[in-house]
């Protein structure tokens, strides 16, 4: 791996360090606002709303210039959400505020996993992903914990201590800092190589965009091997979203946990995601990558297993399983997802596409989730009927999958390098 590859793992790293903290901060702010509790999941709503919304966009921005310098916006972007976040008065100009940080993210996340294939060969490709997806989730757990920590009461007592001005409660300080580790990331953001690779649009009108956006769509949705990575990281993306909320409700009637204690457990899932991250990174090759598969339904049987658990260390060795073997499968199945974008319509827009089918997931379960704790759903029930859902989508993706091979078979396309063509 080259010196640009680590400078970018550091420019995520902090990034999402800096996400992760905030969600459980803003989580604080809507408890101090005595929002609803079905307002909760939709903070995340209103974060990976404009990966939907301006999914067609972000990828040719991602494409326009070099991906630093995308990356660099993105985060100063995020840190103007933090702005608005530390003035918000009522819950909905909150999640208002919020979504201003989905904006930044938005248009990071085709830059960030972009550069990943314009630095390095295919057959690095999953021990990158690997890599990123270690960090990521390193950045976490670190993130869901400095976010119960900052919120934790004798944390927040001495940090006010300070009598910084404006700064009165312990979200209000807890959000300065989470914006001061954003300025950090995007100090990292400036010294991100140029790799010289140009995708640029030869148009750049909204009507074209949209156009070439659903053609993209359609072109990973149509291909034999796309098809299936983006069918299977749809779901994962989903369900890890859902489930981060899912522990905070689980942990407060299983083990009678507040939320900086139930979002430290979030962590405890990221860190499996981390373990099962690196095996796959380590034991996984790219051609090997779609016989990962079965253990996405096992690991919605496995998450079933949370509603016989009321005692914390049984929860954590659970939690981490359950993280390990969903990172063990979706790692490989990324990195192939990212391997045929690439090779169909270059790095950019495939992330993109990615990006507004994995959103939509998330939009999709954490409403059905909202609604189910609108109707005051007991949390073990919802537990059930996510590890139910998990599993059989699972099948039914290994079943399509078995039924393309049956008529042709695809899977010498893993691993073909892009033609440049002049």
């Amino acid at each position: 791996m080259n010196r640009g590859f680590y400078t970018i793992m550091a420019a995520q790293f902090f990034s999402s360090l800096a996400d992760n903290a905030l969600l459980v901060v803003a989580i604080a702010l809507l408890i101090d606002l005595h929002a609803p509790a079905f307002l909760t999941p939709l903070l995340k709503f209103v974060f990976v709303l404009f990966y939907v919304i301006l999914a067609p966009f972000v990828g040719a921005f991602a494409d326009s210039m070099p991906k630093g310098r995308v990356m660099f916006i993105s985060n100063t972007i995020k840190i103007l959400g933090c702005g608005l976040l530390f003035f918000a008065m009522h819950q909905y100009s909150a999640l208002a505020a919020y979504a201003v940080v989905g904006l930044g993210a938005a248009a990071y996340s085709p830059a960030k996993y972009g550069i990943l294939t314009e630095l390095l060969p295919p057959e690095k490709l999953v021990i990158a992903n690997g890599w990123i997806e270690g960090l990521t989730v390193a950045s976490i757990v670190l993130g869901t914990m400095l976010g119960g920590i900052l919120i934790t009461p004798a944390v927040s007592q001495a940090l006010l201590a300070f009598d910084f001005p404006l700064m009165n409660t312990a979200v209000a300080v807890s959000i300065f800092i989470v914006a001061a580790i954003y300025l950090v990331a995007a100090i990292f953001n400036l010294f991100i190589p140029n790799t010289g690779i140009d995708h640029r649009i030869p148009r750049k009108d909204p009507v074209y965009l949209v156009h070439e956006f659903s053609h993209c769509v359609k072109l990973l949705w149509t291909d034999k091997l796309g098809q299936i990575s983006l069918a299977v990281t749809t779901l994962f993306w989903g369900a890890g979203a859902t489930l981060q909320f899912i522990v905070i409700k689980w942990a407060e009637v299983a083990l009678d946990y507040p939320l900086n204690k139930a979002a430290q457990l979030q962590g405890v899932v990221a860190l499996g995601i981390a373990i099962g991250a690196v095996m796959a990174a380590r034991m996984v090759s790219l051609k090997q990558s779609l016989s990962v598969i079965p253990l996405g339904f096992a690991t919605g049987l496995v998450v079933m297993l949370m509603i016989l658990v009321h005692d914390l260390w049984i929860a954590v060795f659970l939690l981490i399983l359950i993280g390990s073997m969903a990172g063990f499968f979706v790692v490989p199945m990324n990195a192939l997802l990212q391997h045929r974008g690439y090779i169909l319509m270059g790095a950019g827009h495939s992330i993109a596409v990615q990006n507004f089918n994995e959103n939509l997931s998330i939009l999709a379960m954490l409403s059905f989730y909202a609604l189910l704790i609108f109707f005051e759903v007991h949390i073990y029930v919802v537990v059930v009927l996510f590890g139910l859902f998990m599993s059989v989508i699972m099948a039914l993706i290994r079943k399509w999958h078995f039924y393309n091979q049956s008529k042709e078979d695809s899977l010498h396309l893993i691993g073909t390098r892009k033609i440049h063509r002049h």
